[in-house]
Order: structure tokens, then sequence, then C-alpha cells
């Protein structure tokens, strides 16, 4: 892509891979193969100016997505030798504020090729000029699609040499974000049909206090020449720019401020614009979060014939994420927004889905290396692991910032996620006594007759009358092993009338159950129940789940809507609790 003239304040390189990893002076094979099989890098580097920055001084996120697109589109160039376009950006989320006086870092290639479109990687770093400290700002994935000459077929060719670990997980990777692309249109649609149980369960109810339509913008813009790019179509990072702007304005109508941006959610090009369109940008806040708001952007184009009979094409639409301006993160958060129309109810619900799907693919791909999470168990530290068991229970249902994601009779699903640590909560109304409750559910012997998700659970030890020891054992997911767990059983019963049953679990290390080759060892760091007396025969039972590595297998599929594991789950709960006889009841 043509950069635009920003571009020529800074330095665009196309690199070998080899080279990068110092292995350009490798004698194998002669200098023309070695250029077809490595993959290129292309790298930009810019020194962030004045004309770039916001007007708190940091570089606007509109000028860097116009830099990741052309960065990206020269990738994509190099690798298919033909011209290419933008059909998509995935999420980026944000990371770092970049000053002005500071110098960015693009790097960008090829990741994976598929039969007409490829994925693009993109990181992006910044350098402070006197310390030289290198932060991440964000990582980004864009799908490009080759542009054919004439009638041509085309078919890109593989990435077919992987010359580094990180190489061959992006590769590996690529695959699994495409499919979840691929799926994202169905997943959305079918997380829709059961929105509407959602209606007054969260902000947004008709006694809230500020109406979207305050916060709408339109806006409009005329294509020149210094907007297109080499094949006579708007830049797409200019539009992205333009976007950006428009849902800024939105969204510092409701909050009175600047917020920050945080995240965009995918991008999406549906047709192309060129010189002498107009284009109009329509922004408005669908709905607010506990610490985020969402401000949805679409995008009409016009050439002079639609614009005088009014007839517009669709050529983008997105979202964009904004954080409370960090001056105010920690003690703010965004007011309650309420619908006046059927089609603000429409957006207000598709938020809710939307950052369903978003937390997701966030969590679903996250590579995120975890240090162990099992403590040993032995006699000298049982009162502390036991204390601690039920601290971080107790402390994780207290947490502000629960957002319910699914709702239907007797069930409720919801998520929080703090920094990159995400949990769960599935609130269950039985109508049972909380003290049956709390006996039942704190024999885990008694769990795999009504979660699926345990093969087995065996004592291993007891500790005293509330603390025992227990292995689990749980099914395969995805081709993997099957997972085991050892994990510490701690129950408290109320101290004072009003107080909770406590059934707290996490993973301990213990000598006589060693790793089994046959498993998968996996560790939960805090979870268990919390049941509440509602009336005299009924109790509300919450199961919270603070989730690991080795808990996301078996809620991913519920998290991005293509299976509701955790609803079903908990209506086995419930059916086990009602139906149970008295004489299961064991005194532990």
């Amino acid at each position: 892509m043509n950069p635009d003239s920003s571009v020529l304040n800074g330095t665009v390189d196309i690199v070998n891979e080899g080279h990068l990893n110092g292995t350009a002076g490798d004698s194998s094979g002669t200098e023309e193969g070695k250029s077809f099989n490595m993959m290129p890098e292309v790298e930009m580097c810019q020194s962030v100016l004045p004309c770039h920055a916001n007007h708190k001084g940091g570089l606007s996120a509109g000028q860097l997505l116009k830099w990741i697109d052309i960065i990206a589109c020269l990738a994509a160039e190099k690798h298919a030798g033909l011209p290419c376009v933008t059909a998509s950006i995935d999420d980026i989320q944000f990371e770092e504020t970049v000053r002005v006086g500071q110098i960015i870092n693009i790097k960008a290639k090829v990741n994976r090729a598929f039969n007409t479109s490829m994925e693009v990687g993109i990181r992006v770093v910044v350098q402070d000029v006197l310390t030289g400290v290198l932060k991440r700002v964000c990582v980004a994935y864009s799908t490009f699609v080759a542009k054919p000459v004439g009638t041509q077929k085309i078919r890109l060719k593989p990435v077919d040499c992987l010359t580094t670990a990180e190489d061959h997980l992006e590769y590996a990777l690529a695959s699994e974000r495409r499919r979840l692309r691929l799926y994202n249109e169905d997943a959305f649609t079918k997380l829709m049909q059961d929105s509407h149980l959602l209606k007054g369960v969260a902000n947004g109810k008709e006694s809230s206090q500020i109406s979207t339509e305050r916060t709408r913008v339109q806006s409009i813009e005329l294509v020149l020449p210094p907007h297109a790019n080499h094949h006579g179509n708007t830049f797409g990072g200019q539009i992205m720019a333009w976007m950006e702007n428009a849902a800024t304005v939105a969204a510092s109508r409701l909050y009175g401020t600047y917020p920050t941006l945080k995240s965009v959610d995918m991008f999406k090009f549906r047709g192309p614009s060129s010189v002498g369109d107009r284009l109009v940008f329509k922004a408005i806040v669908n709905n607010t979060f506990q610490k985020s708001l969402e401000v949805g952007v679409r995008v009409e184009a016009y050439d002079c014939e639609e614009w005088t009979r009014g007839k517009a094409r669709h050529i983008n639409s997105a979202f964009l994420i904004y954080n409370a301006s960090s001056d105010k993160a920690q003690t703010q958060t965004f007011p309650s927004v309420k619908y006046t129309s059927k089609d603000g109810q429409r957006r207000y619900l598709a938020a809710i889905v939307r950052k369903r799907i978003r937390l997701a693919r966030k969590h679903i791909l996250s590579s995120k290396e975890e240090g162990p999470l099992s403590v040993p168990w032995d006699k000298s530290n049982q009162a502390y692991l036991s204390y601690n068991n039920v601290a971080a229970l107790t402390v994780l249902a207290g947490k502000h910032g629960w957002e319910v994601n699914s709702s239907q009779p007797k069930i409720r699903v919801y998520m929080n996620e703090e920094l990159d640590t995400l949990s769960v909560q599935v609130e269950m109304h039985v109508t049972v006594s909380s003290l049956q409750a709390f006996f039942l559910l704190s024999d885990l012997s008694l769990r795999p007759s009504w979660d699926r998700h345990y093969s087995s659970c065996e004592e291993v030890q007891v500790v005293n009358e509330d603390d025992k020891l227990y292995h689990i054992t749980c099914p395969a997911v995805n081709k993997d092993k099957p997972r085991d767990f050892v994990v510490l059983m701690s129950r408290r019963q109320p101290c004072k009338e009003g107080d909770s049953y406590i059934v707290a679990l996490r993973s301990v290390t213990v000598a006589s159950v060693p790793p089994d080759p046959d498993y998968m060892r996996s560790e939960v760091l805090c979870a268990g129940f919390l049941i509440k007396d509602a009336s005299r025969a009924t109790c509300k039972v919450s199961y919270y789940n603070q989730v690991t590595s080795g808990v996301l297998p078996y809620i991913a599929g519920n998290l991005a809507g293509w299976s509701k594991s955790m609803e079903e789950t908990a209506s086995s709960c419930i059916e086990f609790l009602e139906n149970v006889t008295d004489q299961k009841i064991c005194a532990f």
C-alpha cells in the first residue's frame, strides 16, 4: 500500500526472518532459494510527533491503525506477489499508551496462507528514547485477500518455511483463529436467539439514567486522492482512523470527558470505496458495563449519483471498546444507559453478546503461560491452606464487576474479567434447604453423578471434620489426554444468621498422588460454592471458578456460544439437589 504522508517521517524495511535470527550466513542453497523460502517480515519505525498525537499528548489510536494497516498490506503483498486488500482485522487490545517523542516499531509477517486469503500477524512495541526500554503496545491479526488480475484464479503459495518455535506456534494458531472468525457470525446469531432472556437483567433497564440517543454522532468525509491507496480504493487505515474519531466523540458525550480506547472488536470491510465518494460515519454508544462501554460505528459510502438519490452502500462496521480514562479508572464506572427504540434494544443486547464472544476469543487464543498453581500439602501448613482456600473463595465472590452473560429460569451465568484473569459465576435457585444443599455439595464423591465434567472423584485423605483431599479425573477435550486434579476441599458452616455456607476448592500437591502419564495434570486456583437461604424451603447456590488453563477447555465452548455446558451442568445440579433422597445425605 502507498503510505500516507505521515509515513515519510519513519522508515519501512523488508527483511528476512532468517537474517533477523542470525542465520543469513548459512551457505546451504542458493541466494534465490533462500529468498523464496524465508518468511518475509516487514518492519516500520516511526518517531511519534505532535501531528500524530491526540489532545492528551498520546499517539492517536486512529493514526496507529493507519500504520498497522499499511505494514500488514506490505507483508501480504510481499508473500502473494499481487495487490492485496484488507478483509478484516481481529480484536486489538491496546496495552500501552504511546507518548510524543517515543519511537514506535511495527513488525508484520504472514503467519499462514489459505486458498485465497492469508493471516498477517502484527506486533507493535514502543521504545523510550532516553531509557531504551521496550514495551508491547498491541498484537493484531489481519486477514488479507489477493486481488486477481483479470480472470486469473488466485491460489496463494503456502507459508512452508517455519524457522522458529514462534513461527510454528503462530502457524498452528492461525488455523484456529480462522475457524473462530468463520464461526463468529453463527455464534453471534445463536447467542442473540437467547438474548431476550437478558432483558432487564443487567444495567440498561427502563429506569436507567441516560438514553443512548444522546450519544448519537454523524460525520461525513469526502475521499480525496491522498486518502486512496495504490489500487485506487480508499485506504483502509484512513477509514479506520475516521471511524475511531466518530466513536470517540460518541463515547465522550456519555462520559463527559474523553475515555481511553482499550480495544477494537473486529473491523470487517464489506465493500470498497474510491476517490470522490462521500463517507458517512454513524456512531452511537450501544451499552455500558462496569468499566467499559461499546460504541458501534457504521460506514456508508455514496458516489455522486448515489448521493443525489440517497442510496448508500454499507462498506464497513466496527465496535470500539472504551475504558475510563486513567485518572478516573480506579474510582469511576460508566453511567448505565437505556434504549428508547426496538433498534436500540437490539444494539443493547447485541453488545452483551459481543462482549461474551470477545471474552471467549481472548482467553481461548491466549498463549499465556501460568506458573505452578498448586501448593505442597503437609501437616505443617494444613491450617494455613484451609484458611487460604476459604478466604480466596470469599474474596472472589465479593468482587465487583460481575456481569450477566446468560439467563434462563432458575439459572444465571456471570463473568468477571480483571486484568487478564477471567472468573465465572453460575447462580442457581434450588427448592431445598441450604443445609441439605451444603451437605450434598461438600461430598465431592457424589459430584460425578450430576456433573459430566467429573469422570471420577476419589477421597485421598480426611484431614479433619471440615477438610478433605480428593483426586478428580475429567474426560478428554479436543483430542487431548484426560485431565486430573488433586484438590483440597474446605467447607464451613455459617458463623451467624445471614452468612453463607462455603465449599471451597483449590489444587494441592500430594506425594501419594503423583502425576499419571495417562492424564494431563491440571490445576484449580480458586473454585467452590456459596450457599445462602432464600426462604425456609429454598436457597441460592452460587458456583465460582477463577479460570485457569486446566479449566478453560471445559468451559471454552460455553464462552464462545457453541455449547451450553455450564447451564446444562447447573440444571443437572438443581435436579440432583431437589430429587436426592434423605438416605443419600451423609454427615461427612
